[in-house]
């Protein structure tokens, strides 16, 4: 940092994560000298800062395990066609942004599995976890705006969802997918199906958490 002249000065100086305001004159060449204590503090700021992320990693990790902990219980209880005890899991999950457990009880809310039978809350559920980029719940997503059910039937949304599902489907679903994106494609015009492509291409996903 340079000056035209000695001179009092402040700067914003960036270690990393780290923003520190520091303030001191120039010396004689026009160089920034900063005072002994604010070196010491943009020492100290570093060790600190991954002292309190040590800390907190741990907490963050333990929660994340719980939770996963948590979604397999839902899901044991959902083949073993316990679905009150399923929803309940997913239900508590799903409020608290987890898109696989938001997938689930898009399903359950579809199928009436443990829950009563409603389309829209389907719809609803299957948005937000398709927001958040499952590829499963843009699948059903794009089935129910193609159907019309839970949702104003609109061909090019569904190619939307349908495209990004396939894109994004492992390896074993993949196949069938396309078969269904290809088979709801069939039923739309050229403009349609550019409208779906460009749709697709503009979406990025939205984590709630």
């Amino acid at each position: 940092m340079d000056f035209p002249e000695p001179r009092g000065y402040c700067a914003v100086m960036i270690d990393g994560p780290v923003r520190v305001r520091m303030c001191g004159v120039g010396d004689a060449d026009g160089k920034a000298v900063l005072p002994g204590r604010e070196l010491l503090f943009r020492r100290l700021a570093v060790p600190r800062l991954l002292f309190a992320v040590a800390i907190a990693t741990p907490m963050f990790l333990a929660i994340n395990l719980a939770q996963a902990q948590s979604l397999r219980q839902g899901v044991s209880a959902l083949n073993r066609h316990d679905y009150v005890s399923a929803s309940r899991v997913f239900i508590a999950l799903a409020e608290r942004g987890d898109a696989s457990a938001q997938s689930y009880l898009g399903y359950m809310f579809e199928t009436g599995r443990g829950v009563p039978q409603n389309y829209t809350e389907a719809a609803m559920w299957y948005r937000r976890a398709a927001e958040q980029g499952d590829s499963l719940a843009q699948y059903s997503l794009g089935l129910l705006y193609d159907k019309g059910f839970g949702v104003p039937r609109d061909i090019v949304e569904a190619g939307k969802w349908l495209n990004l599902s396939t894109a994004a489907a492992p390896p074993g679903a993949r196949e069938a997918r396309a078969r269904i994106r290809d088979a709801v494609t069939t039923k739309m015009t050229r403009g349609e199906i550019a409208r779906s492509r460009a749709r697709a291409l503009e979406w990025a996903p939205t984590r709630e958490r």
